[in-house]
């Protein structure tokens, strides 16, 4: 497996997803823990909506448990960034039950779209975990996240950062930066699309969708909609 994002076959886009593909089942099944917190605790968070094509996604940007990766993708929000992307690939997991995986959307490495790539945020050091709903960036190694994310369907824990993994991919696991908090619907219908078993590269190959849906606008809450 490589984490190296300069040596993917052109238009290839290395995911959160290749790991889970990776990665031991008892990894994946076996969660690493709860978040460090009290369920009482309350944190910062801003509302963000994606509207897309087949209805609307509300998110909670964890910006203060994880203020550089949440930082980022609200900058991409307000910078329009978004607008105008699609969600490509929904990765289905063979596992528990139905449905599970996670849905990847983003800018794809258009370079018209992509901010330079963001420090990485641990779970160990955010306390946030990749349970159902939650939004995590895509990237090769720490430091390259940028403009590309997946929303888990389903517990995907073994995605978490892990200290005592041998494996550098397991000891720095992928951040999380917020929530769905409506509109997992719509996330489950995107994710159900057909797939075209001819499209994507490399890991993606057999998980791409044959009609990617669109994200028409991406805009924080309080925004008026179109």
């Amino acid at each position: 497996m490589t984490w190296n994002l300069s040596s993917a076959a052109p238009g290839a886009i290395v995911s959160i997803a290749l790991a889970l593909s990776a990665a031991p089942l008892a990894a994946q099944d076996t969660p690493t823990g709860e978040p460090s917190v009290e369920a009482s605790e309350t944190f910062e968070t801003v509302d963000v909506v994606l509207d897309t094509a087949m209805g609307p996604i509300t998110i909670a940007l964890e910006t203060e448990r994880a203020p550089i990766t949440a930082g980022n993708f609200l900058r991409y929000v307000e910078e329009g960034r978004f607008d105008g992307t699609v969600f490509y690939r929904a990765m289905h997991l063979d596992r528990g039950e139905g449905p599970n995986g996670l849905l990847q959307g983003g800018t794809q490495w258009d370079p018209t779209r992509v901010l330079p790539g963001i420090a990485h945020e641990p779970t160990t050091l955010t306390g946030l975990s990749h349970t159902s709903g939650a939004l995590s960036m895509a990237m090769g190694e720490p430091g390259t996240a940028n403009g590309d994310f997946s929303i888990m369907i389903g517990d995907q824990t073994g995605l978490d950062a892990n200290p005592s993994a041998e494996d550098p991919v397991w000891q720095n696991g992928y951040a999380v930066f917020g929530y769905v908090t409506e509109g997992m619907d719509v996330v489950k219908a995107i994710h159900a699309g057909a797939i075209d078993p001819d499209k994507g590269e490399g890991w993606m190959k057999g998980q791409m969708l044959a009609q990617p849906v669109t994200i028409v606008e991406a805009r924080r809450a309080e925004s008026a909609a179109p």
